[in-house]
């Protein structure tokens, strides 16, 4: 356990951003702070490192990504067709089946060394669930969770039940990587070429489906806002800005 906890989180936002770079980015920072974490081991308590936590959000053009323990025929778009409509698609690390990730979704990945914070990967996606569902319900929507199906749902256990945010994770030494995808003026059309998370009889559906209205640039800034403040507030963080991210 780290005896020299560290809760504050570097965050940067990375705009529009292809998901191979951002995926090698976030390993990069897995890296560095798993590097950090040995070379500790060999040194008395007193003089460990502190290591470095990160929260990035991020946009990327299309793109489907299948988790290690997907399943490739829920993918249902061929390659003639990933060309039609502009989309690449890359298998993954994280765990969960086939997502999408387009623009107008927020994808948030924390890359954080939970010895910092909690060793237990469980209260973490509950965490990550619970940041989600306070955001959305400043727009009056009641997010919820669906019992062995990670996420964040609205109208669980009816008919029309729908998956407002997609998560899926990987950990290493306790350090975390990948994160989650809100929707929010997402094109949900690309969802119609897989079956989202491998969950066949559940839809999708993002903010501008439910609010019946597009989140202009300056709302969506305002959405990143509050999920900065509601991710400080379930982690019991403390945000720190990149001179190039920080908010006027």
């Amino acid at each position: 356990m780290n005896t020299n906890q560290n809760k504050s989180v570097e965050f940067e936002d990375l705009g529009i951003k292809e998901y191979q770079p951002a995926w090698d980015y976030q390993e990069s920072l897995m890296k560095n702070i798993i590097d950090t974490k040995i070379k500790n081991r060999d040194l008395p308590a007193e003089q460990h490192i502190t290591t470095p936590n990160h929260f990035l959000l991020v946009e990327h053009p299309h793109v489907y990504t299948l988790g290690k323990s997907g399943h490739e025929e829920n993918m249902l778009a061929g390659i003639d067709k990933l060309k039609e409509i502009d989309a690449t698609f890359v298998k993954v690390n994280r765990g969960g089946d086939i997502t999408y990730h387009g623009y107008g979704q927020i994808v948030g990945y924390p890359v954080l060394d939970l010895e910092n914070f909690f060793t237990d990967i469980h209260l973490y996606m509950r965490n990550l669930e619970e940041v989600i569902i306070r955001t959305i319900g400043e727009y009056g929507l009641k997010g919820e969770r669906s019992k062995g199906e990670t996420g964040v749902w609205l109208d669980v256990g009816k008919p029309y039940a729908r998956k407002i945010c997609a998560m899926g994770v990987k950990a290493s030494r306790w350090v975390t990587l990948h994160g989650f995808a809100l929707n929010v003026n997402t094109d949900m059309r690309y969802f119609e070429y897989i079956i989202p998370c491998g969950i066949k009889d559940k839809q999708v559906t993002s903010l501008k489906r439910e609010l019946e209205r597009q989140l202009t640039s300056e709302q969506m800034e305002e959405l990143k806002a509050k999920i900065r403040k509601h991710f400080i507030d379930v982690f019991e963080a403390e945000l720190i800005y990149k001179s190039s991210t920080k908010p006027v």
